[in-house]
């Protein structure tokens, strides 16, 4: 594969099957450079099939870049609710406001320029610059290197950047320069719908004769990657805090660090002696941090358990049900940052990460106002 008829090959026929079997996505119905970069961030980390949705919902909200630019960021996190990873959402607004203000709302189209934005990597830099532009620019991904280590039998560790950087050379050299943009999307569509991480459909692959592991036999062994840190485990309490019309108590986290701006249900960080309490325990420890923050209320029992993994962090959380001592609605104004739900349409403007929307739906399905 590392000759030149090989490589030709390779273009020619991944290119082939691209043009007659690609999916129909909302984002390869344009060239717009502003919208291949909303859909690349979204993608990031996240199945396509989650995606198009939250894309065609944002893009009619926010068609242009001047429309996301002039939007205030709580309804950007409001329409990327769900989607998670909420700092792609805040430095995609971030740097659309950068583009209009420097760039009169067009997108760069050198990588030095686009690569300067706030959270665009070398991926999305090359996947904007090939895809609108036509550049012959890599946009080299997990799916893309898993495809380059199969094919050329690179068995280099894809977590260091010394192999990335070859793969975006190797993807340079074989870049058509006149079809750029399908490249490199036949590339990251081969590698999401057929050379699959766990059981590659080789017999349905367009290059599966010039695929060196295919030959092999060994193209489950690669690519070959260092295993990450496991996030770390926090335990936490949680308490569903109603009145007695059904209202429920939500607060927002504050303005920097982890979800910042967001809403949540109130909660604690247990140390390793309280996360090993019976209910009894966690739940006066609750109490009393909620009573500290001037919301006296009775707790009940347990209502569920909930759990979410971020890149670092994966929170183990015990949620409990309270009985708040009075009527929100009635009683004395609530502190600082909370704020009383009237079902769940009182969650609308409103954003809140994952964990907590399904507390709340749950919530809500099992108990709604009065």
């Amino acid at each position: 594969m590392e000759n030149l008829a090989a490589k030709a090959a390779f273009s020619r026929k991944l290119l082939e099957w691209y043009r007659a079997s690609r999916r129909d996505l909302p984002w390869r119905r344009t060239r717009d450079p502003y919208h291949i970069w909303v859909s690349e961030i979204m993608l990031q980390q996240t199945r396509v099939e989650t995606v198009i949705p939250y894309y065609e919902r944002f893009m009619k909200r926010f068609p242009t870049p001047e429309a996301l630019a002039a939007a205030p960021e709580e309804e950007v996190l409001k329409l990327w609710e769900g989607l998670g990873y909420y700092s792609r959402a805040r430095n995609l607004h971030s740097a659309v406001r950068e583009v209009c203000e420097r760039y009169g709302g067009v997108v760069p189209d050198t990588r030095e320029a686009i690569r300067s934005l706030k959270g665009v990597g070398d991926y999305t830099a090359g996947a904007i610059l090939s895809i609108a532009y036509g550049k012959p620019e890599p946009a080299v991904d997990g799916n893309v290197m898993r495809v380059l280590s199969r094919c050329f039998l690179i068995a280099d560790d894809i977590a260091k950047a010394g192999t990335r950087a070859r793969m975006e050379e190797l993807v340079r050299a074989m870049m058509p320069p006149d079809a750029a943009g399908d490249f490199t999307q036949a590339l990251m569509e081969l590698g999401a719908t057929v050379c699959t991480p766990r059981a590659p459909r080789c017999g349905g692959c367009p290059v599966a004769e010039e695929c060196a592991a295919h030959r092999q036999g060994i193209e489950t062994e690669l690519p070959v990657k260092s295993k990450a840190k496991p996030p770390r485990p926090e335990y936490r309490a949680a308490a569903v805090v109603r009145d007695r019309a059904g209202r429920i108590l939500v607060r927002r986290r504050p303005d920097s660090g982890l979800l910042a701006g967001m809403w949540e249900i109130p909660h604690i960080w247990l140390d390793e002696e309280q996360r090993e309490m019976a209910d009894d325990g966690k739940m006066a420890f609750m109490r009393d941090a909620l009573a500290n923050e001037g919301i006296p209320a009775r707790p009940l029992g347990r209502f569920g358990r909930e759990e979410h993994v971020f890149s670092h962090i994966h929170w183990h959380m015990d949620v409990f049900e309270f009985a708040a001592d009075g009527d929100f609605a009635r009683g004395a104004p609530l502190p600082d940052r909370y704020r009383a739900l009237e079902g769940q349409d009182g969650m609308d403007g409103l954003t809140f990460p994952n964990i907590f929307l399904r507390i709340l739906r749950n919530v809500f399905g099992r108990h709604p106002p009065a």
